[in-house]
């Protein structure tokens, strides 16, 4: 592995450490909430004075979809350096490895086309976010900084589909 690779391999495993942190945020923070929830239906309930001081979180549903759109876009590099995606290749099969290599090539090719318009688009929207100032309702957090973490994952995942093409235009050549 050359060092520009071994560099992509090495921030695609620090961002996945990242997707399933904030996963186990999300379960510890939806499973508290739900305790909380079920202390004060006890509360209203039958009257026990020990849960009155206990509330539901305030905002678990926006802390929920910000840390799910996280982990979301933090994992998409690892599943690419993984191929954990789905792919039909039924046919492609069928073919020498050096044409196997050529699909891989151009679809890569293409998949890097898209992860770098959506790592730009989501920079433009993440710009307009932050210039009028719009945040989520119940806890007032600005939208911006997750919207430039989906742009900083796609270009994660293309530096991710540069590796490839160039691991796989090798074999294109070499065979």
């Amino acid at each position: 592995m050359n060092p520009f690779e071994t560099s992509v391999k090495d921030l695609v495993r620090y961002m996945y450490y990242i997707a399933g942190g904030a996963i186990v945020i999300m379960m510890v923070l939806t499973c508290v909430d739900i305790a909380l929830r079920l202390a004060v239906t006890i509360y209203a309930e039958y009257g026990w004075k020990i849960l009155e001081p206990f509330q539901p979180i305030p905002g678990t549903y926006e802390l929920v979809c910000f840390l799910g759109s996280t982990a979301a876009a933090f994992a998409m590099a690892h599943t690419s350096v993984e191929s954990g995606h789905v792919a039909v290749s039924i046919l492609v099969r069928l073919f020498s490895e050096k044409i196997q290599a050529v699909f891989q090539v151009v679809t890569n090719s293409l998949g890097f086309i898209f992860f770098a318009l959506l790592s730009w688009q989501s920079v433009l929207y993440a710009q307009k976010l932050k210039s009028s100032g719009e945040v989520s309702m119940t806890l007032e957090l600005p939208y911006y900084p997750f919207v430039y973490g989906v742009a900083f994952a796609s270009f994660a995942v293309c530096l991710v589909l540069v590796v490839t093409v160039i691991r796989e235009w090798m074999k294109v050549v070499d065979k």
